[in-house]
């Protein structure tokens, strides 16, 4: 009877699912026909699930408690734990290495070196930052990046800002040769400097390289001319991108591996299970999981018995990767990470699913028609998106500060319309609830004025006036242009090596020991 029961059932929510989901033939909504220029020519696309693209691993999301479960004994108390939700999503299998990051250069040089060689200059890694004004590695210097001894070694003297362009890099050249493999574009090696293939231009309906074969449009006002791919039919890939704070450590304990019935048994330590850094397994017992430093003056052991083997960084693909088949995510390099750096990651009022902070909200640039605009590079122009104190979900494109003694946001927050809306009440407002605005008690304003919002560790235009605090802009090292680093490298201590440690650095520094690896969206199901 039960048998009966549950097939009575699977037939009834397989019913449920053509009629709710149904792809080809006829809406369920209307009657009329899909995919039929007869019937209107609305066109529903036949694409399966997402596809994994190239160096990326499937995370399936889920929640966890991200932060410190062990004694912060730095007592940094930046990272104190709480319960968090993180969608599924992609990351990169290895850390991006110096032959993927040459193929970058060289690409960039070939499309712009010629007409536009400040781009290929920018993303150039800082090959100097092996330097140490007491220790000799002018060998790194020299060859590091160009050796093919180094190519499996992770790239590093890259600073966050070209991390990101090489995630735009990557996503370009995978859609493009995803148009290419279906037939839609011509390859050719001449579309370089304004005329390389750019997924943005391409979706803006600007690119202007050749077409072999466009989809056909199923539009009756048409005339049975083709049309480019859109995002609606499904073929091109989201972007590459840097991983959030969020994901990195959530990716990094692999708690798939080290659950029971949607219980965690053991949180992790480290991106393995247990508390030790070196294998319990028979085979490579005693062996260090991760390239560290044990101790002042011990980077790899000693001659005849090495503990983790690498004085600086090793191979990507080193070492027993963790439960979700990641490499590195402890040792070898630390890494880039989306988020800008603040003290508290989870504020009061945060998002606690795929908490995030950088978000500044960009839309294209227009002419007067309405065109959207294209440098001579061939690079579509952005601009922020407007400001628009009628939403409830956000007011402004750059939310950076938000909750974080922004005074826009914060006042936002309680009903208030900020002073920089337009009208001046806001003002009035602030001044009726107790804040007032401050004086600097400098005489030098043209010093207090240098001081830019983004170089502030919070630009709070208002003080309860309880406070009595009237004091001048201060500059900080924590500051909008500092981004997250997640995971230790060759030259920590085992502390690094905890998947729930943080630090910052200045998002446009390199140095020898930061690398990164790519991300991407998961689109659809949750579920692979």
């Amino acid at each position: 009877m039960k048998i009966v029961r549950f097939s009575f059932m699977a037939v009834a929510a397989l019913m449920l699912l053509a009629s709710c989901g149904n792809k080809a033939g006829r809406s369920s909504t209307t009657g009329w026909d899909y995919n039929n220029p007869e019937w209107g020519g609305f066109e529903v696309s036949n694409e399966g699930e997402q596809g994994t693209a190239p160096g990326l691993v499937f995370i399936e999301g889920g929640s966890f408690v991200m932060g410190h479960v062990t004694e912060d004994t730095r007592y940094k108390w930046d990272n104190v734990a709480h319960t968090v939700t993180v969608s599924s999503f992609y990351i990169d299998e290895c850390e991006v290495n110096n032959r993927q990051y040459r193929e970058f250069v060289y690409w960039m040089n070939r499309a712009y070196g010629e007409e536009y060689s400040e781009k290929v200059r920018a993303i150039y890694p800082d090959t100097a930052a092996w330097r140490d004004r007491l220790a000799w590695r002018e060998s790194f210097v020299e060859h590091y990046f160009q050796s093919p001894s180094y190519d499996e070694y992770p790239v590093v003297g890259v600073s966050w800002e070209q991390a990101t362009k090489f995630c735009t890099w990557r996503t370009d050249r995978l859609n493009e040769k995803v148009l290419v493999d279906r037939g839609i574009l011509m390859l050719d090696q001449e579309n370089i400097g304004s005329n390389a293939f750019q997924t943005d231009v391409y979706l803006a309906g600007r690119y202007e390289g050749e077409t072999r074969q466009g989809l056909e449009d199923l539009n009756p006002s048409a005339g049975g001319e083709e049309r480019q791919v859109r995002k609606t039919d499904g073929i091109l890939y989201p972007y590459y991108r840097l991983p959030t704070e969020a994901e990195w450590e959530f990716a990094a304990l692999g708690l798939i591996g080290n659950t029971y019935d949607e219980r965690v048994v053991e949180h992790k330590t480290y991106p393995w299970a247990g508390q030790s850094l070196r294998s319990a397994n028979k085979k490579y017992y005693g062996q260090f999981l991760a390239n560290f430093k044990r101790s002042r003056g011990d980077a790899m052991g000693i001659a005849g018995n090495l503990n983790d083997g690498w004085d600086y960084t090793c191979p990507v693909k080193w070492y027993f990767p963790n439960d979700y088949g990641l490499y590195n995510m402890a040792g070898n390099v630390s890494e880039w990470c989306m988020d800008v750096y603040r003290k508290v990651v989870n504020p009061r009022g945060g998002e606690d699913v795929d908490p995030f902070r950088g978000n500044i909200y960009r839309t294209y640039d227009v002419d007067e028609d309405g065109e959207v605009l294209i440098g001579e590079d061939g690079m579509i122009a952005y601009k922020e998106a407007p400001a628009d104190y009628n939403r409830r979900n956000y007011r402004q494109a750059n939310n950076v500060n938000y909750l974080d003694g922004d005074r826009a946001s914060n006042l936002g927050t309680d009903g208030w319309q900020p002073a920089n809306a337009g009208d001046g009440e806001g003002e009035e407002d602030a001044e009726e609830a107790g804040y007032e605005e401050e004086e600097s008690e400098s005489e030098d304003e043209e010093s207090v004025d240098a001081v830019s919002e983004d170089d502030m560790w919070t630009n709070n235009m208002y003080r309860r006036k309880s406070d009595n605090q009237k004091e001048a802009p201060s500059s900080s090292m924590v500051n909008n242009k500092v981004r997250v680093v997640k995971g230790g490298s060759w030259r920590d201590r085992a502390y690094y090596l905890q998947s729930s440690t943080r630090r910052f650095y200045d998002q446009d520094k390199g140095t020898a020991w930061i690398g990164f690896r790519c991300a991407m969206d998961r689109l659809g199901s949750r579920t692979k």
